[in-house]
């Protein structure tokens, strides 16, 4: 019998299978941060120090996504993706059986290093599905996952911390990585190794000013989400003062607004490309101005979280933008996007944390956020005039 290459049964299913890793990698990255104070006191540590079992994730993707994406630059997408997300698993796995404090540094940032590469590599195989002017959408329903996974992912994982201990939060995030694993052996499509692909050429990524200004912006502009987001949980408690119960269902509005954001960020990037990342920059800078203020009041301190979700926005239009800008180094460069949004995760709350050290209380982190999403919108303000005195020719 006649062997004939496998096809997707659809574009749906194969975007689908995408998110459902971007679903695992969501849950176990955000819920971390939700569960720090269950494994603070299970590993015998303080919160601090357990907080920095979440910078080495950080710094897993940051230095994992282009060190990966140059090693896989001759491999099929869909190989890469398998590898990437069977890697991702046992770091999980073994992370919920961590003996130590030591052991979970290890285990966290083994887990974040298949992180970026393998978002980057999903949004190319993401983009390769639909028409030039459907690329932002399709990256955007890729990474829909992440949204969705503060919405019903991280509030589970919560749970299952608060009732049957931290480790089952992480155990399940293996097995939906395992769950992904198989399902994108199953849709997605199984391309051939791109001609003269290879790990010099991604490197390129590097020498192109439009790559490192398009990271600036998600490194700075991103910064601020992460400032309010990181100490969202106590400021509900400390100062709105809400109950434990209460916080979960917040942190959901928050994802509920990232999820709008997205997709309705994404549909203008298709039509207005690089000036959507503007528009939602400001939007960021003054939703997060808000905040301070809305920290009183449950009804207005809920409603301000929802229009800072929108700021998650900024994710597929600037995956789009390196596409455009990277030349043939698409994979380095998509890559490369999750680690300036791993170093936004750490810029943020850094910053945040000297704030409220300092003494200028939980809400001053919406300042904090507000200042880093206004410094991306400059850098975005020098890309667009360095791009006007040298257009960029979309690849």
């Amino acid at each position: 019998m006649a062997s004939h290459p496998s096809a997707p049964l659809s574009p749906g299913l194969v975007l689908f299978a995408l998110a459902m890793g971007g679903f695992a990698i969501g849950t176990t990255e955000f819920a971390s941060m939700s569960l720090l104070p269950y494994f603070a006191r299970d590993l015998h540590i303080d919160e601090p120090t357990a907080g920095h079992t979440i910078s080495a994730y950080a710094l897993g993707v940051v230095l994992g996504a282009p060190v990966l994406a140059v090693m896989a630059a001759r491999l099929p997408r869909k190989t890469v993706l398998l590898a990437l997300m069977a890697m991702f698993a046992v770091g999980n796995a073994l992370t919920a059986l961590s003996p130590s404090y030591t052991w979970m540094m290890i285990f966290r940032f083994f887990s974040g290093v298949p992180h970026g590469a393998y978002f980057g590599v999903a949004a190319l195989v993401a983009v390769s599905l639909v028409p030039p002017q459907k690329r932002a959408q399709s990256v955007a329903r890729m990474m829909l996952g992440l949204s969705v996974a503060t919405i019903i992912g991280v509030p589970f994982a919560n749970l299952l911390g608060q009732h049957f201990g931290w480790r089952w939060g992480f155990a399940v995030v293996a097995v939906l990585a395992l769950l992904t694993v198989a399902l994108v052996a199953r849709y997605a499509p199984m391309d051939k190794p791109r001609p003269g692909a290879s790990p010099l050429r991604e490197l390129g990524a590097l020498v192109r000013g439009q790559v490192w200004l398009t990271l600036g912006i998600g490194a700075i502009g991103f910064g601020g989400l992460f400032a309010v987001y990181t100490y969202l949980a106590s400021t509900l408690m400390e100062v709105t003062g809400l109950s434990a119960q209460q916080v979960p269902l917040v942190l959901s509005l928050l994802g509920v607004g990232l999820v709008i954001g997205n997709l309705t960020a994404a549909w203008a990037a298709d039509r207005i490309h690089m000036w959507a990342a503007g528009i939602l920059l400001l939007w960021s800078t003054v939703a997060l101005a808000l905040y301070p203020a809305a920290t009183g009041s449950p009804w207005l301190v809920t409603g301000v979280v929802i229009l800072i979700g929108f700021g998650g926005g900024l994710g597929p239009i600037l995956q789009t933008r390196l596409m455009d800008v990277a030349g043939d180094a698409q994979t380095l460069a998509a890559a490369l996007n999750h680690s300036a949004f791993n170093f936004a995760n750490a810029l943020g709350p850094w910053l945040a944390g000297l704030a409220i050290a300092a003494g200028w209380g939980w809400a001053s982190s919406g300042w904090v956020g507000s200042l880093l999403a206004f410094g991306g919108f400059l850098l975005w303000v020098w890309a667009m005039i360095v791009a006007r005195r040298k257009p960029v020719v979309a690849s």
